[in-house]
Parts: structure tokens; C-alpha cells; sequence
């Protein structure tokens, strides 16, 4: 929802509730700005390194008119930033639309990829899990960390931590744990080449990885 001379412009006139909703999160980088704080809360410039193509002013416009439409809120005695419950209730939202994008062509995997844009990604992209399994998984990606996990009887579940206590921890940039997750070739290729680093159990963050497609029938 665009912001001119204080007042609220709406950008689309209509009843419609989709149309209601884009009010509130279509402005160009505002669903992003959510996608970067779906996991845990962040300050400005760690939402900004996640979007390295949005400038200082837009970011601070986008942030504003959020917490205005009830989606963000600045955390109390802090410079940091957090969804709120409607915030977090766009989860399924941007699952939806990487299941979308993957089947729509054009796709450029070569584009930088944020650590939180790809556990998002791996969440909307994991296969089912046998009945009766449970995977814990590391990623490392120096200043974000995550435990992923799958479970048989529920949705994948993504966990921001200091210290990932899994099993195996793959270690890399987004762009580079992408590759190895959804690359065609085996993780020690990854870590031979020097791509990524693994940590711990080699045939678990193998079998881990296998689990994910891009393109899911």
C-alpha cells in the first residue's frame, strides 16, 4: 500500500479479497521483506543483506508502510524487526509461490539466493517422509544458522539457532547449499570442489539432500 503526504493510497479499488491483500503486500519488495523475517526477528541491515538489490530509503518504506498495515512490528527496547501473527501467516503464501515459480520457466538459479529465501524454498520442496522418520539437519551459512527438520507426521519445520545440533551441518553460501541441494551432483563433489563444507554423518546429509526437488509432481 503506497504512502503519499501521510495519507493511504489504495492502489486497487476493488472488493475483491486478493485485491485487499495486495493493498497491503504488493508493493514491489514488501512480500521479500516478509520472506527475510519469517524465521526470526532481524535488524535493518540484516534484512537488507538479505535483498542486496533494494535501497536504505525503499527498505525503510516498505518497513514502514508493513508495520502500518499490521504485517511487521518493531520489537519492543530494540532496533529489530518481527512479523506478526499476520505476518507469519504469509508462510504458506510464499510456499505457494516457490512451488509456483519452479514449474515456471525462466528461473536463474545463478541469481544470489538468500540463506532464508532457500529454507523457505526447501520447506515448499521437501518429498514426504517415510512413516515413522525423523531428520535433523544443519545449515550453516556463517551469520544465519538453521535446524531443519522432517517429520512423517507434519510440515517441515525450520528453526533459527546459534549452534545447529544435528546429525550432519552443511556449511556454505545460499547460492552454494542451493546447488548442493538441488544440484544433480553428490555432496562430496560440493566439498571436494570446495563449495561447501559437511560436518558429521556424510550418508545422512546425503540421503537429507535427496529429499528435495525443484520440480515436484
Amino acid at each position: 500500500m503506497t504512502k503519499i503526504g501521510g495519507d493511504t493510497q489504495i492502489r486497487y479499488d476493488e472488493g475483491c479479497l486478493a485485491a485487499h491483500a495486495l493493498n497491503v503486500i504488493g508493493d514491489r519488495w514488501a512480500l521479500l521483506v516478509v520472506r527475510e523475517l519469517i524465521f526470526v526477528p532481524k535488524r535493518f541491515q540484516a534484512i537488507r543483506a538479505g535483498l542486496p538489490g533494494i535501497t536504505a530509503s525503499v527498505l525503510t518504506r516498505r518497513i514502514a508502510q508493513l508495520v502500518e498495515g499490521g504485517v511487521v512490528r518493531r520489537m519492543p527496547h530494540s532496533t529489530s524487526y518481527a512479523l506478526t501473527d499476520s505476518g507469519r501467516g504469509l508462510l504458506p503464501v510464499l510456499q505457494a509461490m516457490c512451488r509456483w515459480g519452479a514449474q515456471h520457466p525462466g528461473h536463474d538459479p545463478c541469481r544470489f539466493i538468500s540463506p532464508t529465501a532457500l529454507m523457505i524454498s526447501m520447506t515448499a520442496m521437501a518429498q514426504p517422509v517415510r512413516q515413522g522418520d525423523c531428520v535433523d539437519a544443519g545449515l550453516d551459512f556463517g551469520e544465519e544458522r538453521f535446524l531443519f527438520r522432517l517429520r512423517s507426521s507434519g510440515a517441515p519445520e525450520v528453526e533459527a539457532v546459534e549452534t545447529p545440533d544435528a546429525p550432519f551441518v552443511l556449511s556454505g553460501s545460499g547460492n552454494a547449499l542451493a546447488h548442493a541441494v538441488y544440484g544433480p551432483f553428490a555432496l562430496t563433489d560440493h566439498v571436494g570442489q570446495g563449495r561447501i563444507s559437511l560436518s558429521g554423518d556424510v550418508a545422512a546429509a546425503q540421503d537429507f539432500v535427496d529429499m528435495f526437488q525443484l520440480r515436484r509432481t
